[in-house]
């Protein structure tokens, strides 16, 4: 079943608004599927926004935030309560491993062995659990990312080196089609059952009620919950 989805929200609707209808929707789309909305996480995509949005979407009940740079995550995730959670979401640049394992609390986008490894021994160097998911390539336009079939493997090397793999993460195709999306949303679905853990990062804005669909235990937006992205020049996009 496909989730209508209300009106869209301009750049007038607060944060506050559109956190309470995209609750009220994701409980929509999780009951269509007789699932409890309980089960599905939120995770507002800061990328752009400046900091007082994030600490406003915090305020509407926000309680985990993603970034896709560390440099910007830092100052703009400063004073943020520890009730909030720190998830970074972009390519994972081997050299940052060590400023990764301490800024943040869940690394979704292990694309390939040697960024886990590189998080596993920044781990082992402060002494601390880190949790990560591998990023999965479900799409021709998606550069980055583990094929679902190599996952299971890579996922035991990288428990076996003391990281935590908590699940698995995957960007959906850039196409409009559903059943596209679909079929790659239930390869993803697949590949994480063989890798095992808790979580399912599948869903952006423009996806996330098939990704509801397809077992998504988490689910990443940016747009519906901050409005149109600012440029760096300032300007929405």
């Amino acid at each position: 079943m496909e989730l209508a989805l209300g009106a869209p929200m301009n750049a007038s609707t607060t944060i506050a608004q559109r956190v309470q209808r995209l609750r009220e929707e994701v409980a929509e789309a999780a009951r269509s599927e007789n699932r409890n909305p309980a089960e599905i996480a939120i995770v507002a995509v800061s990328k752009f926004q400046p900091r007082e949005s994030v600490f406003d979407a915090y305020a509407a009940g926000i309680r985990a935030f993603g970034e896709n740079r560390v440099q910007e995550a830092i100052p703009k995730f400063a004073g943020l309560p520890r009730s909030a959670e720190r998830h970074f979401i972009g390519h994972v640049q081997t050299n940052k491993a060590n400023r990764m394992v301490a800024e943040f609390d869940l690394v979704q986008s292990v694309d390939r062995l040697d960024a886990g490894l590189a998080l596993a021994k920044a781990a082992r160097g402060r002494q601390s659990q880190t949790r990560v998911l591998l990023q999965l390539n479900i799409s021709e336009t998606e550069r980055n990312g583990i094929q679902p079939e190599q996952a299971p493997e890579i996922a035991d090397r990288l428990r076996a080196e003391g990281l935590e793999v908590a699940g698995t993460m995957a960007i959906g195709p850039l196409t409009a089609d559903p059943a596209t999306i679909r079929t790659a949303f239930l390869r993803a679905a697949e590949a994480h059952q063989r890798v095992g853990g808790q979580i399912l990062s599948l869903g952006m804005s423009a996806d996330w009620p098939i990704a509801i669909a397809c077992g998504s235990t988490m689910i990443r937006l940016g747009t519906a919950i901050f409005g149109p992205r600012p440029t760096k020049g300032g300007t929405p996009a």
